[in-house]
């Protein structure tokens, strides 16, 4: 009897799921091919720009892994990590803040937040890809590393954890963004929930590979985790802004008002995360400065060392200072005024997550021993094909995102 019922439930769950998939969703489908190809000339050459550009880094990145990873990355035994890791972080992170984000419409039901639903996910879809496609490259062996993962599990490994959850993160969100193209909510709703349970479990995880290394006094400590989740639904909100914004430009339409009233919501809890943001490098700086010999140096290699510039420039003021005022001052009304600012923070926290990676290996793990030989700061710069496999992550994001306004027609949004 109970397996009876169990497949009545599943029954009909399919029945809800296709009788969303009528024949006017393949009309619109068709419909929406057709508009993408005729689209504007400079559409297209930004597409295909982007295609280069994605062609060109996965070539340099074949070649690199041909080459081995020790003569093309300018990555060291000392520094291990560098802007690949940095760039991956950079866009798992975003992809998880625009799930959250998103989740607060579209699970949690706040209307103002609806509008924003499908574009979002497909967003945060087309990030977590992006992330996996840069992290792939880092990987020695990444074939292995995923048939590995799952015959041989170590369930004691944060790393373990976070790549696991990711992974689930990303099946959840496929499901989640095809059955909104269905019209499928209330379904869409459970996906999009447990989407969001597990990249918040994703993301928490990542942020204990860090605040769980001893051995890195810059990383070292609790506040991590809440850390990455907090900066996370900044950038979420941040690549809501620039997007959306875009996302109109390319379509040539004028923004609606209950994309408005969304865009406003997002803005105001945007200024909220920068200021949580500011609070928390705030006392990084402060407990840094009277913290273990190891950390007090990569903090003054943050203020006034050879990462100043990244820090006060990009960090401070382009990511998080300058997009606060200018947001106070659009109150989530002026639409110029927040691209602007998402601009700038984007920029700000792809800086961000590269000195968290870079600054936490700089200081030789024997600094305190007082060592002559050893320099006090080891040296790092990127080489070209590991900036040229950033700039494809980029560019996968560029490409998906052109092609994505112009089949899903802006990704419009009803209110349900």
């Amino acid at each position: 009897m109970p397996d009876d019922s169990k497949s009545l439930r599943v029954s009909e769950i399919v029945k809800d799921v296709t009788r969303s998939f009528d024949s006017t969703v393949a009309t619109t489908w068709y419909s929406n091919i057709l508009e993408f190809l005729s689209g504007s000339r400079s559409f297209y050459v930004l597409l295909i720009l982007s295609g280069i550009l994605i062609f060109t880094s996965a070539m340099s990145g074949v070649y690199a892994m041909n080459m081995g990873y020790r003569h093309a990355y300018g990555v060291t035994r000392e520094i291990s990590w560098g802007i690949l890791i940095s760039t991956y972080i950079f866009f798992v992170v975003t992809s998880t803040g625009l799930c959250i984000v998103s989740s607060i419409g579209h699970v949690f039901g706040v209307r103002d937040f609806m509008p924003i639903a499908k574009r979002t996910v497909f967003l945060a879809i087309v990030t977590i890809l992006a992330g996996f496609t840069v992290i792939f490259f880092d990987v020695e062996n990444p074939l292995r590393m995923a048939v590995y993962n799952a015959i041989s599990p170590n369930l004691t490994s944060n790393i373990w954890w976070m790549g696991t959850l990711y992974g689930a993160y990303m099946v959840f969100m496929i499901v989640e963004f095809i059955l909104l193209l269905l019209g499928s909510h209330k379904y869409a709703m459970y996906s999009g929930l447990l989407g969001l349970l597990s990249g918040i479990a994703a993301h928490s995880n990542l942020g204990a590979i860090f605040g769980m290394l001893h051995g890195r006094e810059y990383w070292y400590g609790p506040y991590m985790p809440i850390y990455f989740i907090a900066s996370a639904m900044a950038s979420g909100c941040a690549a809501i802004i620039f997007f959306t914004y875009l996302g109109y430009k390319v379509n040539n339409e004028m923004m609606d008002k209950p994309m408005e009233r969304s865009l406003e919501a997002v803005a105001r809890l945007c200024t909220l995360m920068v200021a949580v943001i500011i609070f928390f490098t705030a006392w990084k700086i402060i407990t840094g400065l009277v913290a273990a010999p190891g950390k007090v140096e990569a903090i003054k290699a943050m203020l006034s060392g050879p990462y100043s510039l990244n820090f006060w420039v990009f960090e401070v003021l382009a990511g998080m200072v300058a997009p606060f005022f200018l947001l106070l001052r659009s109150r989530g009304k002026n639409i110029n005024m927040m691209f602007i600012a998402s601009a700038l923070m984007i920029t700000g926290i792809f800086i961000m997550r590269y000195d968290l990676v870079v600054v936490g290996q700089i200081v030789p793990s024997h600094h305190e021993l007082g060592v002559i030989d050893s320099p006090s700061l080891l040296p790092y710069s990127p080489s070209l094909y590991e900036i040229m496999i950033v700039l494809g992550g980029m560019g996968i994001v560029a490409v998906s995102f052109l092609i994505g306004e112009r089949i899903f027609k802006g990704h419009k949004s009803e209110v349900h």
